[in-house]
C-alpha cells in the first residue's frame, strides 16, 4: 500500500510540474489542467495494475517463492477493490475538472491565450460540443458509463442477490454472479477506449510522450497469457466423476479423478466449471482431499444460483439412500457402458494458493471452520493423518514403496500439532465429513489433532434447557463409544467455543511457539479471532514467548 500511494502521489506530482512548466496550457486552464492530467497519469497507473491482484496463477507462484513472507497475496482480492475505488475518485477528479474547468476556460480564453494552444485544434476556437463528440470525448463517456455499471453490480449487494427483492421484475437480471461476471468482462471494451483516448489528445502530439500504451501493454500480455493458460489446462472433455453424494444441509460432493502431473498442496483451492448449467461460469471451492489420495475432492454448499442447479442436475442421476447411508451416492465403477454419459460435465482449473497452505510453517495450528467454512481444513487433516499412518507403517517396518514420492514430505507434517474447531448450526452437517472424523479419532493414538465439534442450534452446555441432552451424550459416548449428535467418536459440544479460554490454553500449553490460526467462515468472527491474537501477542509474547499469528480464508 504504501508503495503503490506513493508511486500515485510521484506520478500525479510529475505530471502536475510538467503541464505547470508547459506555457501555453497553463497560460489558458491553469491549474486545472496540471490536476487533470495528474490524476490521468495515475488512472494509467491504476488501470495497469488492477489487473495484476487478479492473475491468479502469477499470485500462486508468487506466494511460493520468497516475496510470500513479504507481500499478502492473500489480500489480492481487497487490494484489487482498494484500486478501483482509487479508479474512481481518479475518473471524477479527471473527468470532472475537464468538464467543469479546462473546456470552460478554452472556450472563453482571450485571443492573446488562445493563439498560445490554437495550432493544438488546426487553429479553430471549438464550441463546448467538439469537446464532448470528440474521439477523446466519446471514448471518455463510453469509459465512464461501462465502468458505473461494472463497480455497481460487482458491490456486496448486486453480488450476493440482496437488492433483488427490491427490484422491479425485469431489472432483478442485474442481481446476482452471472452479472457480476459478465459487467466484469466490460472492461474488454474500456481498455480498447481506454488505447484509443490515449492516442488521441488534444495537447500531445508527439508519440513517445503518448504513454497510456507503455502502462497497459505488460500487465494486459500478463492478463492475457493468464486466461490463455486457464482454458487450455482445463480443456474441454471434462474431469471423469468417481463420486457423487448430496448430504444434509444442501451440501453436494464430488470425487473426480486426479489428471496425471496434477499437483496441490492442503489447503488450496479450485475453479469449476459445468458447460450444462452456463459455459462462463468458474466457481471456487477448497479442495476436500489430500495430496496423496488418488482423487480430488470438494464439497459444495448450494448457496446461489449455480450451485443450486448443480445439486439439481446431479441430484437428477443419483441414487436414493439405502441401508441408513446419508445423502445420495452413485460411483462410477458400478455404471454400466454409457451410462457415464448421462453425469454432467465438469472442467477443472487450478490449484490455487490460498492462505491455509502456509499450514506446515508453524508446529502448532488453530484451525477454525464455520459450517461449510471447514473444507480447506478438511484437506490439512486429511494430510496429518497420511502423515500418521506413513509414521505407523515406518515403526512396523511395512513396505512403503507405494508412498515413495511421499517419503520427503511426510516426517514435517508430523511436527504439527493441530486443534480442529468446527462450528455449526446444523446437526446434518456432521455427516459431511463423518468418515474422517472417524479415522482421526481411531488413529491418532499420540493426540497429535485435537477435533472440537460445536453445535449452536442448541442450549449451551450447562443450561437446564440441554441438560438431558448432555446426558443421553455422556452416556451413549461411554457405552458405544459414539456421539449420538454427529454419529462420530468426536464429542459434540453445544453452544459456541470461549475462544478466550482456547487461546489462553493454546498460550499456555505451547510457550516460546508460534502458532498459526487458520479462519474460514463469517467475517464477523474473522475480526473476532483478529482482536484475540493481538491481544494474546501483547500478553503473552513477552511473558511465554508465545505469538499467534492470524490467516484468513476469503469465504
Amino acid at each position: 500500500m504504501g508503495v503503490w500511494i506513493a508511486l500515485m502521489g510521484g506520478l500525479f506530482t510529475w505530471k502536475f510540474i510538467q503541464y505547470k512548466q508547459r506555457r501555453g496550457a497553463f497560460e489558458v486552464m491553469g491549474y486545472c489542467v496540471c490536476t487533470a492530467k495528474g490524476a490521468a497519469e495515475t488512472l494509467k497507473l491504476n488501470m495497469a495494475i488492477i489487473l495484476l491482484p487478479v492473475c491468479r496463477n502469477t499470485i500462486t507462484l508468487l506466494r511460493n517463492a520468497k516475496l510470500g513472507s513479504i507481500i499478502p497475496f492473500d489480500d489480492n482480492l481487497n487490494f484489487h477493490k482498494t484500486i478501483a475505488v482509487a479508479i474512481a475518485l481518479g475518473v471524477i477528479v479527471h473527468g470532472g475538472v475537464h468538464l467543469a474547468c479546462d473546456f470552460p476556460r478554452i472556450l472563453h480564453a482571450p485571443d492573446k491565450k488562445w493563439n498560445l494552444i490554437a495550432g493544438d485544434f488546426k487553429y479553430k476556437r471549438p464550441d463546448y460540443w467538439f469537446f464532448v463528440r470528440s474521439t477523446e470525448g466519446v471514448t471518455g463517456v463510453i469509459m465512464v458509463v461501462l465502468m458505473i455499471v461494472a463497480f455497481t453490480l460487482a458491490t456486496r449487494w448486486f453480488r450476493r442477490n440482496l437488492v433483488k427483492s427490491h427490484l422491479p421484475g425485469p431489472l432483478q437480471r442485474l442481481a446476482g454472479f452471472n452479472a457480476f461476471w459478465f459487467s466484469h468482462h466490460l472492461f474488454i471494451i474500456v481498455y480498447i477506449c481506454l488505447f484509443i483516448h490515449g492516442i488521441c489528445l488534444f495537447l500531445t502530439h508527439t508519440w513517445y510522450k503518448k504513454t497510456t500504451w507503455m502502462y497497459l501493454c505488460l500487465p494486459i500480455l500478463i492478463y492475457m497469457g493468464e486466461r490463455c493458460l486457464r482454458f487450455f489446462r482445463s480443456g474441454t472433455t471434462g474431469m471423469k466423476i468417481m463420486k457423487v453424494a448430496v448430504y444434509p444441509g444442501n451440501v453436494l460432493t464430488l470425487h473426480m479423478n486426479k489428471p496425471q502431473g496434477f499437483k496441490y498442496k492442503s489447503g488450496q483451492y479450485v475453479f469449476l466449471q459445468c458447460p450444462d448449467i452456463s459455459p462462463f461460469e468458474w466457481h471456487p471451492f477448497s479442495i476436500t482431499s489430500a495430496p496423496a489420495d488418488d482423487y480430488i475432492s470438494v464439497h459444495i454448499r448450494t448457496s446461489g444460483d449455480w450451485t443450486q442447479e448443480l445439486k439439481r442436475i446431479f441430484s437428477e442421476v443419483c441414487e436414493r439412500p439405502m441401508g441408513g447411508k446419508s445423502g445420495l451416492l452413485r460411483k462410477d465403477c458400478n455404471m454400466i457402458d454409457g451410462e457415464e454419459q448421462k453425469l454432467p460435465r465438469i472442467l477443472l482449473d487450478g490449484p490455487y494458493g490460498a492462505p491455509a497452505q502456509d499450514y506446515k510453517k508453524y508446529e502448532v495450528m488453530l484451525l477454525v471452520g464455520l459450517g461449510i467454512g471447514a473444507t480447506p481444513f478438511i484437506s490439512i487433516l486429511k494430510d496429518m493423518l497420511n502423515s500418521l499412518r506413513f509414521i505407523e507403517a515406518q515403526e512396523d517396518g511395512a513396505s512403503l514403496s507405494d508412498n515413495s514420492t511421499q517419503t520427503k514430505k511426510e516426517p514435517n507434517c508430523v511436527k504439527t500439532r493441530a486443534y480442529f474447531y468446527w462450528v455449526t448450526r446444523e446437526q446434518g452437517s456432521f455427516d459431511w465429513f463423518k468418515g474422517i472424523m472417524n479415522e482421526i479419532a481411531e488413529c491418532d493414538q499420540k493426540g497429535i489433532i485435537e477435533l472440537h465439534n460445536y453445535l449452536t442450534s442448541v442450549y449451551e452446555e450447562g443450561d437446564a434447557r440441554s441438560a438431558l441432552i448432555t446426558m443421553l451424550q455422556a452416556l451413549n459416548q461411554a457405552k458405544n463409544g459414539v456421539d449420538i449428535l454427529s454419529g462420530t467418536r468426536v464429542r459434540t459440544h453445544l453452544g459456541r467455543p470461549k475462544w478466550r479460554k482456547v487461546f489462553s490454553k493454546m498460550a499456555t500449553n505451547h510457550k516460546g511457539e508460534r502458532i498459526g490460526v487458520f479462519y474460514c467462515g463469517a467475517p464477523v468472527l474473522a475480526n473476532d479471532l483478529r482482536s484475540l491474537c493481538q491481544e494474546y501477542n501483547d500478553k503473552y509474547s513477552n511473558t511465554y514467548g508465545t505469538r499467534f499469528d492470524f490467516h484468513k480464508e476469503n469465504f
